[in-house]
């Protein structure tokens, strides 16, 4: 369907909501290690949590997964959830908690735009926490479009962001 309407450059991805199978366990991964802070629950079944005071950047719920089992990996649905983080010691500061807490990445990678460290939470979501370079640095095309790839991210570098 051919369309003039593009979505305006403001709009902004607000908050994602995951379905868990146990919040006690998704609270410990996301505000004891990631350090979100519990903004509100409802009831036993659900709790928003947020950075900063934001109403919630994610929704925790067992509605419909209490005690349930991740979905095979090879089925449909979120392959993971993007947390952009404002700076690069920002994203160093986090990898040395994971490293310090022995909580095992999945992978790294040097996007050209961006640095990623990937993991899984307790459900088996995927987890995305990442900076981006400044706009004015990322590679390009020889038309002018992104260029994106997934490189080596220099960890030792990364951390270096620290000393």
């Amino acid at each position: 369907m051919a369309s003039d309407y593009t979505t305006p450059p403001q709009t902004r991805i607000g908050h994602v909501h995951l379905k868990v199978a146990n919040l006690e366990r998704a609270l410990k991964f996301y505000c004891d290690l990631l350090g979100f802070e519990v903004t509100t629950t409802y009831g036993e079944d659900a709790v928003f949590i947020s950075a900063g005071g934001y109403h919630h950047h994610i929704g925790l719920n067992t509605w419909y997964s209490k005690n349930g089992s991740p979905p095979p990996v090879s089925s449909t649905g979120l392959f993971h959830t993007a947390i952009l983080y404002p700076t690069r010691k920002d994203l160093a500061a986090i990898l040395r908690r994971l490293q310090e807490a022995n909580y095992p990445l999945t992978g790294t990678a040097d996007h050209g735009v961006s640095e990623a460290l990937y993991l899984m939470d307790p459900d088996r979501n995927g987890v995305e926490l990442y900076w981006d370079r400044p706009k004015e640095e990322w590679p390009k095309k020889p038309d002018g479009s992104v260029e994106m790839y997934t490189r080596p991210l220099d960890l030792e570098g990364l951390l270096n962001e620290l000393d």
